[in-house]
């Protein structure tokens, strides 16, 4: 894995600006910061910015453009929500994102099919040995992921 420490949302949302620009790909990022904007805190009360420990809560949704599409939500919780053309992987760590993207526009993330039981899972191998996997669902596979399968 990247040996990257991403302490913050702006920390990971750099990372992911500069893989953006390594593989030439547009960007778009949203912020959304405090209790009462970002999706895990829907217990704060209303108008509630703050956490109870003081802190702003950050979080990011993060789109790239490219082949294949891919969107990460980045959580205050040092976690992120990635979706690669359709398939999401949850609870990614913020410190694997950058690794995990570079897999995917790297050309090292692919389709395995299996005949017996029918399926197909998206892998994403990381440096080491880590890799995330996660069943494809849906009628059918995009071009991106047909183009993936070995």
């Amino acid at each position: 894995m990247d040996n990257t420490h991403l302490p913050t949302t702006e920390a990971a949302v750099a990372a992911i600006r500069g893989i953006a620009e390594e593989f030439e790909l547009a960007m778009s990022v949203t912020d959304d910061i405090g209790a009462d904007r970002t999706s895990r805190r829907t217990a704060a009360a209303l108008f509630t910015v703050f956490d109870p420990d003081g802190s702003l809560p950050h979080e990011a949704f993060v789109e790239l453009a490219g082949s294949p599409p891919v969107s990460v939500r980045l959580f205050p919780e040092d976690d992120a929500q990635i979706t690669v053309d359709g398939v999401e992987f949850h609870d990614i760590p913020r410190d694997a994102v950058p690794a995990f993207l570079r897999s995917v526009y790297g050309g090292l993330a692919f389709v395995k099919a299996r005949m017996f039981p029918p399926s197909q899972w998206l892998v994403v191998p990381l440096p080491g040995d880590e890799t995330y996997k996660e069943l494809i669902t849906g009628p059918g596979l995009t071009p991106w992921l047909a183009c993936s399968i070995r």
